[in-house]
């Protein structure tokens, strides 16, 4: 980003403080909130950034869930660390509001479940040639076949140790993606059925996923819908009987009630932020993770002095500013530079000059009192904090990327679990 001119410095400068000089009540109502946030707990002494994982607001969230599929069994997807949330605490405050199945994209995420000793119905999607399926048989993991191959493959570690693999087959209904697609499907559940026949793998279930559920009137949801369960007549009609069938991702949960089916597989629904954005309404659901750091140094900066790298923010007044210690390595994304949004010194502000891959700098306007330590929120559920989807919104990705990209020396600090512990 190149240096701002003196136009843009003024249009900076003008609308930042028009932003930061906000009515005395929305400014009175913005403190109270960012007070009433800001964290006590030891554990957040002395850290530069950390995330809040709410686990009571993720086990209220699954029972919201829960309560618009209540015929349908509950897969908690877990991927991706909890899409960052940290895999073992979800997958418990899952469990603990009600899910009866864990969703992991990968072998070494399923396998950590079942290490951890949970035992519930557990189902793993993503694997290449040489994947540990003997590993995963042993533990009792299900596993997606979309390929012939991994028939095979699945089948040869289950005879090797004497057991019977649980297989879901694929399905490419219109994705694009992952699944057998048209003919391919026929020879996949040909062969499944074949193999079958041998005692080594037994298929329980047929799935999909959708390509536009966050897009309620996009016709290829219907399409999707009804080729699935021509799919699954399909492989009936071929002998095989699967327990299960599943489509519905968050947004099929949320919005397309025909596409329950046997389970339901809410993923950033469950960690409270939506995936159809468009559509005005919370669904009941709250935010799981709160961002926040600290700043690390508040000085005085001279009107015309520019900031950070490649001076991308000139403020036009003298100001204060402060040093937040959080970047890019962190997880904060580079193009928040200058559009980031943060609560911080009871006002909303954003991000002034570029993310750095440690730090960014926050212009805390003239006569700040702010002081080194004290709380900046990047994003939370709060009123007056910014949100994840603001977030997203300012930075043109989705919510799902601004809570998974999160790095892994942002410590996770836990509340809201049983009794309390944090």
């Amino acid at each position: 980003m190149n240096q701002i001119d003196a136009s843009d410095a003024e249009r900076t400068a003008t609308s930042a403080d028009a932003e930061r000089t906000a009515t005395s009540a929305d400014a009175e109502r913005i403190a109270t909130a960012s007070d009433a946030a800001t964290p006590t707990s030891p554990e957040t002494r002395g850290l530069t950034v950390w995330a809040e994982i709410d686990l009571a607001a993720l086990e209220a969230n699954v029972r919201t869930l829960r309560a618009l599929a209540p015929a349908s069994e509950f897969m908690a997807v877990v991927k991706a660390d909890a899409y960052g949330h940290g895999l073992l605490p979800i997958a418990r405050a899952a469990l603990r509001g009600g899910a009866t199945w864990l969703g992991a994209a990968q072998l070494p995420e399923a396998f950590a479940l079942r290490d951890a000793g949970l035992t519930t119905r557990l189902l793993t999607w993503l694997s290449v040639p040489g994947s540990d399926f003997s590993g995963a048989i042993e533990r009792d993991i299900d596993l997606s076949a979309s390929a012939p191959w991994v028939i095979d493959e699945i089948a040869s570690a289950a005879a090797a140790l004497g057991r019977t693999a649980r297989v879901h087959l694929k399905v490419d209904t219109g994705l694009g993606r992952g699944g057998a697609y048209g003919p391919d499907w026929t020879s996949l559940v040909q062969h499944a059925s074949s193999v079958e026949a041998a005692g080594v793998i037994t298929v329980v279930g047929i799935w999909t996923h959708f390509a536009h559920a966050d897009s309620p009137e996009h016709p290829t949801v219907l399409a999707q819908q009804e080729r699935f369960f021509e799919a699954v007549t399909e492989a009936e009609q071929a002998g095989l009987r699967p327990e299960v069938r599943h489509l519905a991702n968050s947004a099929a949960t949320l919005v397309h009630p025909s596409a329950h089916a046997d389970i339901v597989r809410p993923g950033i629904a469950m960690y409270g932020l939506t995936p159809v954005p468009q559509v005005d309404d919370d669904f009941g659901l709250h935010p799981v993770m709160t961002l926040r750091a600290r700043l690390a140094l508040v000085k005085a900066l001279p009107a015309g002095q520019g900031v950070s790298y490649g001076h991308a923010y000139v403020p036009d007044v003298d100001t204060v500013v402060g040093l937040v210690p959080a970047g890019y390595a962190d997880g904060v994304p580079r193009n928040a530079s200058n559009v980031g949004p943060l609560l911080v010194d009871g006002r909303r502000t954003t991000i002034a000059g570029r993310v750095c891959m440690d730090q960014f700098v926050v212009d805390l306007g003239p006569g700040s009192q702010a002081r080194a330590g004290d709380v900046v929120t990047l994003f939370g559920g709060a009123p007056g904090e910014p949100s994840a989807q603001e977030w997203a919104d300012a930075t043109d990705t989705i919510s799902y990327e601004i809570v998974t990209r999160l790095g892994a020396r942002v410590p996770r600090v836990y509340v809201g679990e049983p009794g309390d512990r944090t």
